[in-house]
């Protein structure tokens, strides 16, 4: 599992901003939906790893937030605050659940939040060579998610990955000409960002499976 606890770098000068962070996380797929926890701070559980890639680009775009993605288990939590692994809890509320995916994500997030760290996105999880290697490959993807104007992103937000011919109808709908779409995502490298994205879940999956517990040999 992933959890992701994404938290507001600059609420006191803009205000609280979580619910708009919410709404932007609605299409990523969840086990637990992505919820507010504490203050401004959002916390969200997802079972793809591909989900967890999505879920921490969109939050950087916003360039408000510190993401943290935390590898690992979590279960249902007894009133003690104890936690039993299994199945995934039916449940909607963060307070019914815990586990190791949790912690990790919280000091993953607090990394992220550290001084000097200019792509604030961390992993941490059971394998820590690979954790390292995820969030290099994601401090990469967000720098480029990061350095785009709004002028890129309206075009962006009207393209979908690995389909051929789009660029003539988002121009018409923009009333831009083609090549100024071509210019937008040459210059967000768009397509290198998208090419990027698998590398980078293929890793968080090597950090889940070294969590995981051995199979049993019939």
């Amino acid at each position: 599992m992933y959890v992701l606890t994404i938290n507001q770098r600059d609420s006191r000068e803009v205000g609280d901003l979580v619910d708009g962070l919410l709404r932007s996380l609605r299409p990523v797929p969840t086990v637990l939906p992505f919820q507010r926890s504490v203050g401004d701070e959002a916390i969200g559980v997802v079972a793809d790893p591909a989900a967890a890639v999505d879920a921490a680009l969109r939050a950087l775009r916003e360039r408000r937030w510190n993401v943290g993605i935390g590898v690992g288990p979590f279960g249902a939590a007894g009133p003690d605050g104890a936690w039993t692994p299994g199945p995934v809890p039916d449940t909607q509320d963060l307070r019914d659940v815990g586990g190791p995916g949790l912690v990790h994500a919280r000091r993953a997030v607090e990394r992220a939040a550290a001084t000097g760290v200019r792509v604030p996105v961390a992993v941490d999880g059971p394998d820590a060579e690979a954790a390292a290697q995820a969030e290099a490959v994601l401090r990469l993807v967000g720098q480029l998610v990061l350095t785009r104007t709004a002028a890129e992103w309206a075009v962006l937000d009207l393209m979908v990955p690995g389909v051929r011919g789009q660029q003539k109808p988002v121009a018409a709908e923009l009333g831009i000409t083609v090549q100024a779409v071509s210019k937008a995502v040459q210059r967000s490298f768009w397509a290198e960002e998208h090419a990027c994205r698998p590398a980078a879940a293929r890793l968080l999956g090597l950090v889940d499976a070294a969590g995981a517990p051995p199979s049993v040999e019939q």
